[in-house]
């Protein structure tokens, strides 16, 4: 085969970096500065905390300052990471410029006063405010304003702990379940690269973490074997622990929501919650970021690197103290709290596993591990761990880190990351699904264990059948009767016709709200089914194959499952919300296994159907 070569192939290649390297280097300097300005609002606050602890009693009182500073100014920026993610998914409205300096006010404010918080997310909210207002002063398409969100997203994250490395394959790992958005690799390594190094040039150190118990050659680790089946014990624990903490944080917001209609009191409860549990347990411990402390003898991310420096339950109080901060309205990230829980479970596990001489791996390992886990970016976490602790562990934070993420099952701290490629087949699943609306459709753990408790007692009594001469037992029967079959057919990105730009931002695609309002109707069974190929009326063939985009043009179809009348009804009732769709009706039986009886007492026909009780008694 001749040789071939075409030089407008790499001409373009050079001009997509050099238009890529004058775009977003100076975006992301300005995260990098406004990172440095964060870290060291953050290092000036947490001193003050130290030194004045009464401030804590002023906890509430934050709380609802900062409530009260979002309620005027910032709706629209309230959905913090998960906005930024629907913009990337769905460029739209853009990440409002307010962002950053309202997520920087609010994280300092919750760390002065004692609020248990991280600082990621106020990196990568300022990273995406930032990146998106440069975007507007451009005036860049939608397709290069995702690519520049996903880069302020690397700047943040790069500078703000500073792992360049880690922040650009983060940005791209975070948005999507098992899917990376290689478009966007050169900006992020650039982002992630430029923002590391504006806020190290400003002075700003960041913590050194050691891990010594573990040694390589000089070309591959040494690998224990039975140190690696440990290091996968606790991995299962670090996955676990993930799915606790982003559950349990979910369900208090869903909780503080429904208990406090007034937005200003939900943190006010929530600081005397935590008030209350420091004066319960005797120790501050738990409060801020506990990356380290003055007190010599507290818990913190350092400590847990020693044999002796956390007690059995210190990463479950952790989880708590941050649950219930961040879920009732103060502001601030997830992630450095992961590390303290992920360092503290490990320091737990070293000693359960009978590895004490290597706390400090399972602790570096369980900073990384659980990280991975809520957040499921495992890659993104084993670079971390390379760039934090060095390479001559790799395998072993490989495996947990891999492990974890596995364990950590469909959730997620991230509610608006979506599902590409399922970590396993679950029925609950649609394609491209957001993490939110996976968690909806699932049942719950309590309605999965009363099911298997509840035996419901038999409704028919056995008989004998004569068939000609013969005696045979008891057989049973199918009975049928119509139903009826519904399909809406639409696209995922369709929202309700005639919805205000709020609602059209942040609320739910219109396929949700009709499988939502046929739960309420009480409707049989809903589901939706997401196509890969094909077209609808006169539009083009659309196709979701080898992208990573997900197409969100694609039919989509909502089927109902009901009687005929309920159906009717159901369309009458909601045709706001069903005008202008194609609905296709299909007739269907619906069979019913029974066992044949004797008789039917007025004690067996409860919750029987008229039906099945007609022919029954035929």
């Amino acid at each position: 085969m001749p040789f071939r070569w075409d030089a407008k192939e790499h001409v373009a290649q050079g001009r997509y970096f050099l238009k890529w390297l004058a775009i977003v280097s100076p975006a992301a300097a300005v995260i990098g500065a406004a990172c440095a300005l964060f870290l060291w609002s953050l290092e000036q606050v947490t001193r003050m905390r130290y030194q004045h602890p009464d401030l804590l009693f002023f906890l509430p009182l934050a709380g609802m300052a900062v409530a009260g500073l979002y309620l005027r100014f910032g709706k629209s920026v309230e959905g913090g990471n998960n906005l930024i993610m629907e913009q990337i998914h769905e460029p739209g409205g853009g990440v409002p410029s307010r962002m950053a300096p309202l997520i920087l006010v609010g994280t300092v404010v919750t760390h002065l006063f004692g609020g248990s918080a991280g600082r990621e997310g106020t990196a990568v909210q300022m990273g995406g405010s930032i990146a998106s207002t440069f975007g507007r002063l451009l005036r860049l398409n939608a397709h290069d304003v995702r690519v520049l969100l996903m880069a302020g997203i690397a700047g943040g994250f790069g500078a703000v702990f500073g792992t360049p490395l880690a922040g650009a394959v983060f940005a791209m790992e975070v948005l999507s379940v098992g899917r990376m958005s290689y478009e966007a690799l050169i900006p992020c390594l650039i982002a992630g690269i430029v923002g590391d190094q504006a806020c190290a040039a400003l002075g700003i150190r960041h913590t050194v973490y050691q891990i010594t118990s573990v040694f390589a050659t000089a070309h591959t680790p040494q690998l224990d074997p039975m140190l690696l089946g440990k290091v996968a014990l606790a991995a299962l624990a670090f996955g676990l622990a993930s799915v606790l903490f982003a559950e349990l944080q979910h369900s208090l917001q869903h909780l503080f929501k429904a208990a406090i209609r007034w937005p200003l009191l939900r943190p006010a409860v929530g600081g005397v919650i935590i008030i209350g549990l420091v004066y319960l347990l005797g120790t501050r411990d738990y409060l801020g970021l506990g990356v380290s402390s003055s007190d010599p003898h507290a818990v913190t991310i350092l400590s847990c690197f020693r044999p002796d420096g956390a007690t059995d339950w210190s990463w479950w109080w952790k989880i708590l103290f941050t649950a219930v901060t961040l879920s009732c309205g103060f502001k601030g990230g997830e992630v450095t709290p992961l590390f303290f829980i992920g360092a503290a479970l490990g320091n737990v596990s070293a000693r359960f596993l009978d590895a004490a001489p290597q706390t400090d791996l399972f602790a570096g390992l369980g900073f990384i591990a659980v990280f991975a886990g809520a957040t499921n970016t495992p890659l993104a976490c084993t670079i971390m761990g390379i760039e934090l602790f060095g390479s001559h562990a790799v395998v072993y934070m490989a495996v947990a880190c891999y492990l974890s993420y596995l364990f950590s099952g469909h959730t997620g701290v991230y509610l608006s990351q979506r599902i590409a490629v399922p970590k396993t087949a679950s029925p609950f699943l649609v394609p491209d699904v957001s993490l939110r609306t996976a968690r909806e459709m699932s049942t719950t753990l309590a309605a999965r264990l009363l099911n298997l408790l509840r035996t419901p007692e038999p409704i028919f009594e056995d008989i004998s059948e004569n068939k000609g001469d013969t005696a045979m037992p008891t057989g049973h029967k199918v009975v049928s009767k119509e139903i009826g079959q519904l399909r809406i057919y639409m696209t995922p990105k369709e929202k309700r016709a005639g919805t205000s730009y709020r609602q059209k931002l942040f609320g739910k695609a219109l396929y949700q709200e009709i499988i939502d309002a046929a739960k309420r109707d009480g409707i049989l069974n809903a589901v939706a089914h997401h196509t890969h190929y094909g077209y609808s009326g006169k539009g083009a063939i659309e196709s979701g194959a080898m992208s990573e985009i997900p197409n969100l043009s694609l039919n989509l179809c909502v089927e109902l499952i009901a009687p005929r009348e309920e159906l009717e009804l159901f369309v009458r009732n909601h045709a706001d919300i069903l005008k202008g769709k194609v609905l296709v009706y299909k007739h269907m039986e619906h069979w019913d296994i029974h066992r044949n009886a004797i008789k039917i007492s007025e004690a067996d026909l409860v919750e029987l159907d008229a039906d099945v009780i007609a022919e029954e008694g035929r």
